[in-house]
């Protein structure tokens, strides 16, 4: 954990955490929960969360909102007023740690967006390089909402493991992105999200023949959207 280790967690706090279909799935064979216990849409008119890195989403009840799918928050039992992520678990504030200290219980299967922080490929796709962390990213009148208690150091992170997390991180974006592009050219309700999600991963193993096919755009360009289904209901964003 390094850096993190003691840490109240106040990037869980702070930032909605972007997932990807792949995310999603994994978390959901993890952990048995269902979609709709930890995923939301989250509306990003301003393009802060998405920052040319995470694609956007259209629904057909805000047409003109473009939302990123993301871990869903929760209100803090320990911090009143505050949120966190779904599955932070908080501690205790005490006299060594008056902020409590943070633990995520999904901790083996986070998102790669976790992950990754605060790190990036560099332009080549050769290196990891860190980014700077500010001290807030949120209200900086709530404490609970600080930021990491140091700057990083390239020796906080694993100079094998960082790379090549980094580098799957960039394939799976790369194809959440086509994912999002075959869902806006016919954007369907929210409720529908989570069997178009399954439909498009659950095809991404082709079969021994498919290498003789024509080399056209990508074969997700070509499935079909799946029809929502009534039975899901879906949580506020």
């Amino acid at each position: 954990m390094g850096i993190c280790d003691g840490c109240h967690a106040g990037c869980c706090r702070t930032f909605a955490v972007p997932v990807t279909g792949a995310d999603i799935i994994r978390i959901r064979r993890a952990t048995g929960l269902s979609f709709w216990d930890f995923v939301c849409r989250w509306a990003d008119s301003d393009h802060q969360i998405a920052k040319d890195v995470v694609p956007h989403f259209h629904f057909p009840d805000q047409p003109a909102m473009p939302f990123v799918i993301a871990l869903a928050h929760a209100a803090s039992p320990i911090f009143p007023g505050t949120t966190k992520c779904r599955f932070l678990l908080e501690g205790l504030p005490d006299t060594a740690h008056p902020l409590g200290q943070g633990r995520c219980c999904i901790y083996l299967h986070r998102p790669m967006a976790c992950r990754a922080f605060p790190a990036k490929l560099n332009e080549t796709g050769e290196l990891a390089e860190l980014q700077s962390v500010p001290g807030h990213a949120r209200d900086e009148a709530v404490a609970v909402y600080q930021l990491c208690p140091r700057p990083w150091e390239p020796e906080d992170l694993d100079p094998v493991e960082t790379p090549q997390t980094l580098a799957v991180i960039r394939y799976e974006m790369a194809f959440f992105h086509n994912v999002a592009r075959l869902w806006n050219r016919q954007p369907q309700p929210w409720t529908a999200f989570p069997d178009f999600l399954d439909y498009v991963y659950s095809r991404r193993i082709l079969p021994v023949s498919a290498d003789e096919a024509p080399d056209t755009e990508p074969v997700i360009a070509s499935l079909p959207l799946v029809q929502p289904r009534t039975t899901f209901r879906a949580k506020a964003a």
